[in-house]
C-alpha cells in the first residue's frame, strides 16, 4: 500500500507545485513582456517539459545497453502521444464539467436558462484558435519526418538531429515576435498576488524567479518518484514493463502540463491552458528527438511506430477542428479516445 499511497502523495505534490508556477509564470511573463499565448507556449512550456528531456538525455548519454537507451527513445515517442490525446482530452472533459455546472447553478438561482456559452460552443477567439492551429501545423510536419527517420538507417542520420534543435529555435523566434508584436493590442490583465509575496500589487522580480523555480524543482521531483511508483505498481497490477512504459509512464512525465491545464481552466484562463499543450508538444517534437538521434540508433519496433501514427492521427483531427473554428469542449475531449485506441492496438502488436 505504501506505493499507492506515495502515488497519491506525489500527485498532489505536483498538483500544488503547478498551482504555485502559474502563479508565478503570468507574473515572470510581464517582467519579460511576452504576449499572454507565448506564456503558455514557451514560458510555461518549456518549464514544464525541461524535465522530460533531462530524462530522455540522462537515458540515451548513461545507458549501458542499447535498451537502456531505447528507454529514452520511448519517452521521446510517447511524451507527444500523451499530450496530443490526454492532455487536449483532460481539458476538453474538464471544460464541459465546468461550462455545466456554471449553468446549473445559474439555472437553479435565477429559475432562467443561463445566456453563458454551453458544452456546444466553440472554444475562444478566432485569433487564439488560429494560432494554435498553427502550432499544429508546425508540429504535424516535424513529427512526420521523426516517425520517418525511425524508419530507416543511413550514415549521416545522427547529425539530422541538429535540425529538431534549430526547428525549435525558429519556432521559439516566431512566438516571441509574435507575442511582442500582439502585446500593444491586448489589454494589461490583473493577476493573483504572488504566493511569495502576497500582500504586494507588484511583487519583485527576485520574489518570481524564485518562485518559479522552486515550483520547477518540486514539479520535478515529484514527477519523477510518480514514474517510479508506476513502475513499481504495474507489475502489482499484472502490467508488464513494456505496457507501463507505453502506457502509464508517459501519463505521468506530462502530469504536470495536464495539472497546468486544470489550473488555467478553472481560473477561466482557457487560452493558456491550450497554448501550454501546444508549446509543450513542440518542445517534445524537437528537443528529445534531437538528443535521441544524436546518441542512439533512432530505429523503432512495432509499438513506436504505432505510437507515432496515433500521434498523427490525433493532430490531424484537432487541426481539422482548430481550422474550421470547430474546437468544442466535446470535441477536446473527444481526443483521449486517440489513446484508448492506442491501448487497444498494443494488444496485438505486444502478444
Amino acid at each position: 500500500m505504501i506505493h499507492f499511497v506515495l502515488l497519491i502523495v506525489c500527485a498532489v505534490a505536483i498538483y500544488l507545485s503547478c498551482e504555485w508556477f502559474v502563479n508565478a509564470v503570468e507574473w515572470l511573463g510581464q517582467r519579460l513582456r511576452v504576449g499572454k499565448m507565448a506564456v503558455g507556449t514557451i514560458l510555461a512550456a518549456f518549464g514544464t517539459a525541461l524535465p522530460e528531456s533531462v530524462v530522455t538525455l540522462v537515458a540515451v548519454t548513461t545507458g549501458a545497453t542499447e535498451e537502456a537507451k531505447n528507454i529514452g527513445v520511448g519517452a521521446a515517442m510517447g511524451g507527444p502521444l500523451a499530450l496530443a490525446a490526454v492532455a487536449y482530452g483532460v481539458t476538453g472533459a474538464v471544460l464541459l464539467f465546468k461550462r455545466r455546472r456554471e449553468r446549473l447553478l445559474v439555472l437553479a438561482d435565477t429559475g432562467m436558462s443561463p445566456n453563458g456559452p454551453d458544452s456546444g460552443e466553440a472554444l475562444g477567439d478566432e485569433q487564439d484558435i488560429k494560432r494554435l492551429a498553427k502550432d499544429q501545423q508546425w508540429f504535424l510536419p516535424i513529427f512526420i519526418v521523426k516517425v520517418s527517420l525511425g524508419l530507416i538507417a543511413f550514415a549521416f542520420k545522427p547529425a539530422l538531429g541538429l535540425l529538431f534543435f534549430a526547428a525549435y529555435a525558429v519556432y521559439f523566434w516566431r512566438e516571441i515576435r509574435s507575442s511582442r508584436a500582439d502585446e500593444s493590442a491586448e489589454e494589461d490583465e490583473e493577476l493573483e498576488p504572488l504566493k511569495f509575496q502576497p500582500k504586494k500589487a507588484s511583487p519583485a522580480t527576485w520574489a518570481v524567479v524564485a518562485q518559479t523555480l522552486a515550483a520547477l524543482g518540486v514539479i520535478f521531483l515529484a514527477a519523477h518518484y510518480f514514474v517510479a511508483q508506476l513502475d513499481v505498481i504495474g507489475p502489482m497490477l499484472g502490467l508488464s514493463a513494456t505496457v507501463t512504459a507505453l502506457l502509464l509512464s508517459p501519463i505521468a512525465t506530462e502530469l504536470p502540463e495536464i495539472m497546468n491545464a486544470v489550473i488555467w481552466v478553472r481560473q477561466g484562463k482557457t487560452e493558456l491552458a491550450l497554448a501550454n499543450i501546444s508549446g509543450s508538444m513542440m518542445i517534445q517534437a524537437t528537443v528529445p528527438s534531437g538528443i535521441g538521434l544524436l546518441f542512439t540508433k533512432w530505429n523503432f519496433d512495432g509499438p513506436l511506430l504505432w505510437s507515432g501514427i496515433i500521434t498523427m492521427a490525433a493532430i490531424v483531427y484537432l487541426l481539422a477542428t482548430m481550422r474550421a473554428h470547430k474546437l468544442t469542449p466535446a470535441r477536446l475531449a473527444t481526443a483521449a479516445g486517440f489513446y484508448v485506441l492506442f491501448a487497444l492496438g498494443l494488444i496485438p502488436i505486444l502478444s
